[in-house]
C-alpha cells in the first residue's frame, strides 16, 4: 500500500465525524500510520462481544479503536442497548476507555 492510501485510512474517521481531529493526530504522532499495536485486536474482540449479544444488532454499532480507546457509532432501537453495548465494550481486555456516540432511532 502506497503511503498516500494509509493517510486515507487514517483519515477515514475523522472525515466521517466519529473521531476528533486531535485525538486522531496525537494517535498518529504516538503509534504512526498502522496504528496502535493491539488496537485492531480491540476492535474486532469488542464487534465479537456485541455479536455475541442477542438483542443487540450488531451492524448497526461501528466500532473503531485508537490507542485502546473504543469509539462506538450508530443508531439503535432503545436506551438499553446503548448502555449494554458501552458495558460489554468496556470488559473487552485492553480497552482503556470508551467513547460512546450510539444514538437512538428516531422512527
Amino acid at each position: 500500500m502506497s503511503n498516500h492510501s494509509h493517510r486515507a485510512w487514517v483519515l477515514i474517521p475523522f472525515l466521517t465525524g466519529e473521531l476528533s481531529g486531535c485525538g486522531l493526530y496525537n494517535t498518529y504522532e504516538k503509534c504512526g500510520l498502522p496504528g496502535c499495536a493491539g488496537d485492531a485486536k480491540i476492535t474486532a474482540d469488542a464487534v465479537l462481544q456485541i455479536k455475541m449479544c442477542s438483542f443487540l444488532e450488531p451492524n448497526a454499532i461501528r466500532v473503531q479503536t485508537l490507542d485502546h480507546v473504543v469509539y462506538l457509532n450508530g443508531a439503535v432501537a432503545s436506551g438499553l442497548e446503548i448502555g449494554t453495548a458501552e458495558s460489554i465494550v468496556r470488559q473487552v481486555p485492553g480497552v482503556t476507555g470508551v467513547v460512546n456516540s450510539i444514538t437512538l432511532n428516531e422512527r
